[in-house]
């Protein structure tokens, strides 16, 4: 194995550069819960600012931000349209439900993690009958995590949320990488959810700091959601100390991720050329890379041995023979051609006949 494994089983694993590391040991801090930190204060400023909202809260997770927009947007009893491979349909613990009495209503995610404005309008619980749970918000998510890391353009978000609001519904969206969207379309991040009602980002995750998200949206809106992060324990008192990593990340980390994508499509082509593996580089936008294995491949074995010589990497949930792999910016170039090299060597000593 060599001294520094190649992590490719997600960018949360980014370990804090030595900039965070001198501005969280710098940090001005107060009580936030008092509204006094003011290294946080910086950071919601400067994350609305960026994302073109009113106002920000800081919170402790992508999937805190998410159950908080929600909760910010509806009322117990309220249905949640969005799409069926979303990360907080699979992911988030049924939270929505078992704190907000949210029902989820799943449409399907089109292959590229869009969803279909006729389809939204037509789920839309509108005009209001007595016996429809009523249509509390419309979510979507970019970049797409089931969907390969796919990108949503500015347009295809802005035609779904012309008919929910038609509709007098809100539209949340689930942006924990939708910076790497942004670098995708070379659009300024806040292009992309200008005509959505609130969006969360994740600074924990491309862009590389330690802990934490932001919820954006309108300031009487991020005002309810400052009660809702209160209510689930999200009162971090003197947290500037992480929220100057945040700041950090969003002065330094925001452009470079299109090396990140550049390594994903790197690796993206490389495992083309294999044998045994299904991918298509085109469809490879940001900085995921998902791929299938062949059953002509011992999956378990050539997981064991890329692990032994050093390359980490993940079975994707719930989606058989699948392997998704994230590019950060602790993996470079140099790392991409030892990883594509270890799983050449790998795959021709592991692929066995089909019985």
């Amino acid at each position: 194995m060599r001294d520094r494994p190649v992590e490719l089983r997600s960018d949360t694993f980014t370990r804090p550069t030595e900039a965070m590391r001198r501005a969280m040991y710098e940090a001005e801090v107060g009580d936030d819960v008092w509204n006094e930190d003011p290294t946080v204060a910086r950071l919601q400023s400067r994350a609305a600012e960026m994302l073109g909202k009113d106002a920000a809260l800081f919170v402790t997770s992508g999937t805190q931000g998410n159950l908080v927009g929600l909760l910010s947007h509806t009322s117990p009893g309220n249905e949640v349209i969005l799409g069926d491979q979303s990360h907080m349909f699979w992911y988030e613990v049924g939270g929505a439900a078992v704190v907000g009495g949210l029902q989820f209503r799943t449409l399907p995610n089109r292959s590229d993690g869009r969803l279909s404005p006729s389809e939204v309008a037509a789920a839309i619980r509108f005009p209001p009958d007595v016996h429809f749970p009523p249509t509390g918000c419309v979510a979507m998510e970019n970049t797409h995590n089931r969907c390969g890391g796919a990108a949503i353009s500015p347009a295809e978000v802005a035609e779904v949320a012309a008919v929910s609001h038609a509709s007098q519904v809100p539209v949340h969206v689930d942006g924990a990488r939708v910076f790497n969207a942004a670098i995708a379309f070379n659009v300024p991040v806040a292009a992309m959810v200008a005509q959505v009602d609130s969006v969360t980002f994740c600074l924990s995750k491309a862009l590389g700091a330690p802990v934490g998200s932001l919820l954006c949206g309108p300031r009487e809106y991020i005002e309810r959601a400052h009660k809702w992060r209160k209510l689930l324990g999200g009162g971090m008192r003197q947290v500037g100390v992480l929220a100057a990593a945040g700041l950090v990340a969003l002065e330094q980390n925001v452009e470079r991720l299109a090396d990140d994508h550049a390594n994903a499509k790197k690796l993206a082509r490389g495992l083309a050329e294999m044998p045994g593996i299904i991918i298509d580089p085109n469809e490879v936008q940001t900085n995921i890379v998902a791929f299938k294995v062949d059953e002509s491949v011992d999956l378990q074995a050539f997981m064991d041995e890329t692990l032994a010589a050093g390359v980490r990497m993940a079975r994707a949930a719930g989606v058989p023979r699948t392997i998704r792999t994230v590019t950060s910016y602790e993996v470079d170039a140099a790392d991409i051609d030892y990883a594509l090299s270890v799983m050449s060597r790998v795959l021709g000593a592991r692929t066995v006949a089909l019985a």
